[in-house]
């Protein structure tokens, strides 16, 4: 039988096995692991009718190419909602059709708010305060916080004033935390008005970033440790924040770094939201609170990027990867310098930029390290224990919250599935915080850490929603099961925003006080006398008297009357 026969044979068959895949984009090493298991491709094709060209011979080998973005782009990750990107399994297996939840920060900031509804956590303790400045609660939130400045060190240098008013607003704050200002009237001023704290705000900035010589009193410094105590015990972030007042702003549906500006002036960050009334009204732009206090490596700032994989929403099944890499930036960490070189570390941002001079000669020519030599590094540094029993677990619990918080929002498909990116960076006390979540994460093998993992991850990710589907034993590479929740059924409308309809109850007429008898009860009904029947057991009779308005019309109510056998008989 010549090769078209075999051929025929091999396409009938996979197809009899449902075996038929598509792929969208270079993705050289799934096409060559289904093409393994017996799997035959179907060619994709535009809406016009014209069919996409295969990869190259030699791109198909080399896994150079794997990528869902341009060679250029190599950096995540679609900026609104996409179709399936990676590849189609003809409906039984295929990527969920997302609404774009993770991949836009919007998404991940408002669903983390309803975290206490799914868990006993606390979103605070793992992912920085975020806002959005498209909604106007949020941005008076948003004012507010940015103005609220802790006091986060021993105020020696600062004026006594200052001092006061500083600590009478952090006093405030814990009020409103432990809601004893819930009798409060609403109508009552705040210790600072708005003209209050627009001063506050240029004393501040002239203590921070124009060096002020100002003064103290020794009697403010145990008040100040006071505050701090009490902020520590209630407010999860306070470790990683600095004395700067930093925040991101980001549009809230762009990728790769496009458009993050790093700020620390509220007027610049306003003025910057409110050029775009358009923008504005979409709600696109959020900011997020800096991490001051990140761990650095070398002097360098650095952030990881850790892969899960869910293959189920309901119920909710969750895989996490065990490798993962962490991404440097090009210049030496500085708070002073506010430059996306310094402080964002997407490889699409640095691998435009040369590394800086002053580097440690340690850091990696690429900027990526293997989380291998991540831990290698922590044991050099005395903390062996904290990968395993902070960053791990912190980072798996992270993914775990916010999958929850997220996962009414999710078109539900079965036999489907969706790998996803996560970004941390983590304090200096190895604290992991989440930075955001991306759906289709690039796997382009951009340096020779990514090469390796990409290709890896790929291929696990077959392991688990193939090979399991027929081996529930069967190896499953580096993706461990962290989460299966118990399978519920979906109510007819699944939700977390609900809606309440009514009416106003009227207020009934007077009632009419001229009494009937009513016509369809006995004409008598027996009772006791309270004079007579006390006394001497007669049993007297008299009407049951009705107001008029309970017997006019069809529905007049009739009320139940024991038979006269059952009444109660006197005792006397």
């Amino acid at each position: 039988m010549g090769r078209l026969g075999n051929a025929k044979i091999h396409v009938e068959r996979a197809i009899k096995q449902k075996k038929i895949f598509m792929i969208q984009g270079h993705y050289p090493v799934i096409r060559c692991l289904l093409r393994r298991r017996g799997w035959v491709e179907k060619k994709m094709t535009h809406h016009t009718g014209t069919t996409l060209p295969l990869p190259l011979k030699g791109q198909e080998s080399s896994g150079m190419c794997d990528s869902d973005t341009t060679l250029d782009e190599d950096e995540d990750e679609g900026e609104e909602l996409q179709p399936p990107q990676l590849f189609d399994f003809s409906n039984l297996l295929e990527f969920d059709d997302l609404d774009g939840t993770h991949a836009l920060m919007v998404g991940l900031c408002l669903n983390l708010r309803n975290l206490p509804w799914f868990d006993e956590a606390d979103a605070d303790s793992f992912f920085p305060r975020c806002y959005r400045l498209g909604a106007e609660d949020d941005k008076r939130a948003f004012i507010e916080d940015k103005q609220l400045k802790k006091q986060e060190k021993k105020p020696v240098t600062v004026s006594p004033e200052f001092v006061d008013e500083a600590l009478c607003a952090c006093e405030e704050h814990l009020s409103n935390l432990a809601h004893t200002d819930i009798d409060k009237d609403l109508e009552a001023p705040l210790y600072l008005s708005p003209e209050g704290w627009s001063l506050f705000l240029q004393q501040y900035y002239q203590v921070v970033h124009e060096g002020a010589e100002l003064k103290h009193l020794d009697t403010q410094v145990q008040r100040c440790e006071d505050i701090l105590q009490q902020l520590r015990a209630v407010v999860p972030q306070l470790d990683m924040e600095g004395d700067r007042n930093i925040w991101i702003v980001k549009p809230g549906a762009k990728s790769r770094g496009r458009g993050i500006m790093c700020m620390d002036h509220l007027e610049e960050m306003l003025k910057l939201v409110n050029c775009n009334p358009l923008v504005m009204k979409d709600g696109k732009w959020v900011v997020q609170k800096y991490i001051e206090r990140p761990l650095l490596i070398f002097g360098t700032k650095f952030d990881l990027r850790q892969w899960f994989l869910v293959t189920d929403w309901n119920p909710l099944t969750v895989w996490f990867y065990r490798d993962s890499y962490i991404r440097f930036s090009t210049q030496p960490f500085s708070l002073k310098n506010l430059d996306n070189s310094v402080h964002l570390c997407n490889n699409s941002i640095q691998k435009h930029l040369k590394n800086s001079c002053h580097r440690h000669p340690q850091l990696p020519p690429d900027n990526m390290w293997s989380s291998q030599k991540f831990q290698a590094h922590l044991q050099k540094l005395g903390a062996p224990e904290a990968w395993s029993t902070i960053i791990v677990p912190g980072m798996k619990a992270a993914v775990i919250h916010a999958l929850q918080t997220s996962q009414d929002s999710v078109q539900c498909r079965k036999a489907s599935f969706e790998l996803y990116g996560a970004d941390f960076v983590f304090g200096e006390d190895f604290q992991p915080w989440l930075i955001e979540i991306n759906a289709s994460p690039t796997m382009a093998p951009s340096t020779a850490v990514t090469a390796q993992l990409c290709a890896g991850v790929q291929a696990d990710t077959l392991r688990v929603v193939i090979d399991r589907r027929q081996d529930r034993t069967c190896d499953t590479g580096a993706f461990e099961l962290i989460y299966k929740q118990p399978a519920v059924e979906v109510p007819q409308y699944v939700g977390i925003q609900l809606l309440v309809e009514g009416a106003t109850i009227k207020k009934p007429t007077t009632c009419h006080k001229q009494m009937v008898i009513h016509p369809a009860l006995p004409h008598l009904l027996t009772q006791r006398d309270p004079g007579e029947g006390k006394d001497s057991g007669v049993l007297t009779h008299s009407p049951l008297l009705l107001p008029q308005s309970l017997h006019q019309g069809p529905a007049a109510f009739t009320p139940c009357i024991p038979t006269p056998g059952l009444w109660p008989q006197s005792t006397a």
